[in-house]
């Protein structure tokens, strides 16, 4: 593969990786809270298989778990290229930011003098001022004023929100450019770990982070399957937080949820005996296994990924992620990208992570 088709592939499964998300949040938000036996009554046995738009906005709306991707995005693009040298620290305090910008946009629009570095072009779109459940613990840690990292960490909370936002760490950065494989895990790890402080809520985005970097940059150039990507970055986390136990226990989730893609039980059987998605290990376990199941079936994966008793919108967002990012935005269908809220912006902050609008053919597009 030339150079040239090399860039517009991966361009396109950066694309995909968040507009698949999005689709997945977009997908799960209104039975978030509802449990298994109640979307099928009222959905039907399949449950749920299609947008429910909002009545006022006319669109399939996403909850916070997008809102949270898109700033994790622009955090980046901050902490990079600005810099004269691109460091962890520089990257972290630029999500950071954008993060306190987000945060902003969830309070007040009077607020502004608070935090945040108010440059931020997100800030001028309407719909991510919309409250959409916003997570108690990234409200309460931002909130604070203070950043969590690994040394000192704000809270004890293991939940998915660290999660769910970290894809964007896995689609910018090409694994040895600037930062190898394991930094690029720590990164996402360093991402969650400024609201949540257990380990088992910042250890799944390190792997998350891994995962959505293997499948946009990795093996599938060298005949490598999915299964080797969520394999690779499992050790890549272990190496960077050996002798955790904690590693140990979300690797042995992990591995569950693999073994469970190739039985022959139903999804809603296998993805009950996983979790219901609270959880960061949870949420990822539940997402690999509906990845892995239907690794060549977008639609079959993003409607597993949301038909349970837990946390559909975010277990859905990342399994879009990282299935959007296998695949590529092309191969999904145009059901989940039609009437699918502020879906131009995801392709525009895309092509922004890849690169592509930045190339002269593009920019007056």
């Amino acid at each position: 593969m030339n150079r040239k088709k090399r860039g517009e592939k991966i361009a396109d499964k950066i694309r995909g990786s968040l507009v698949g998300g999005a689709a997945g949040d977009a997908l799960g938000y209104p039975v978030e809270f509802l449990s298994y036996r109640r979307i099928i009554t009222q959905y039907g046995e399949k449950g749920l298989t299609q947008y429910l738009k909002d009545f006022n906005e006319r669109m399939a709306v996403v909850s916070d778990d997008t809102q949270m991707t898109l700033f994790t995005a622009e955090g980046i693009l901050k902490g990079c290229c600005a810099a004269d040298e691109i460091t962890e620290d520089g990257v972290i305090a630029g999500i950071y930011e954008a993060y306190r910008d987000w945060y902003i946009t969830q309070t007040s629009w009077e607020r502004l003098d608070e935090a945040g570095s108010m440059n931020s072009w997100l800030m001028d779109t309407p719909e991510l001022h919309a409250r959409r459940a916003p997570g108690n613990t990234c409200m309460s840690a931002l909130g604070s004023g203070r950043m969590g990292t690994l040394e000192k960490t704000l809270n004890n909370s293991k939940g998915c929100g660290g999660v769910m936002r970290v894809a964007p760490v896995g689609l910018y950065f090409a694994p040895g450019e600037v930062f190898d494989r394991e930094q690029i895990s720590r990164i996402g790890a360093k991402a969650a770990v400024i609201t949540h402080g257990h380990p088992l809520g910042y250890i799944p985005a390190a792997v998350m982070a891994s995962i959505v970097n293997g499948a946009v940059y990795g093996r599938e150039q060298e005949g490598g399957t999915l299964e080797d990507i969520v394999n690779d970055a499992l050790c890549t986390a272990a190496a960077v937080f050996k002798g955790d136990p904690y590693m140990n226990q979300f690797r042995e989730l992990i591995r569950r949820a693999v073994d469970y893609a190739k039985n022959d039980r139903s999804d809603i059987e296998n993805i009950s005996a996983l979790g219901e998605g609270w959880v960061g290990d949870e949420a990822l376990a539940i997402a690999v296994y509906c990845c892995l199941r239907h690794s060549d079936d977008f639609s079959a994966c993003l409607i597993a990924s949301v038909n349970h008793s837990g946390d559909s919108d975010s277990t859905g967002a990342v399994a879009g992620n990282i299935l959007g990012a296998w695949l590529g935005y092309e191969a999904i269908e145009n059901k989940w990208k039609k009437d699918l809220e502020m879906r131009r912006l995801l392709v525009e902050m895309a092509d922004n992570l890849s690169g592509l609008a930045l190339r002269p053919e593009y920019l007056n597009a």
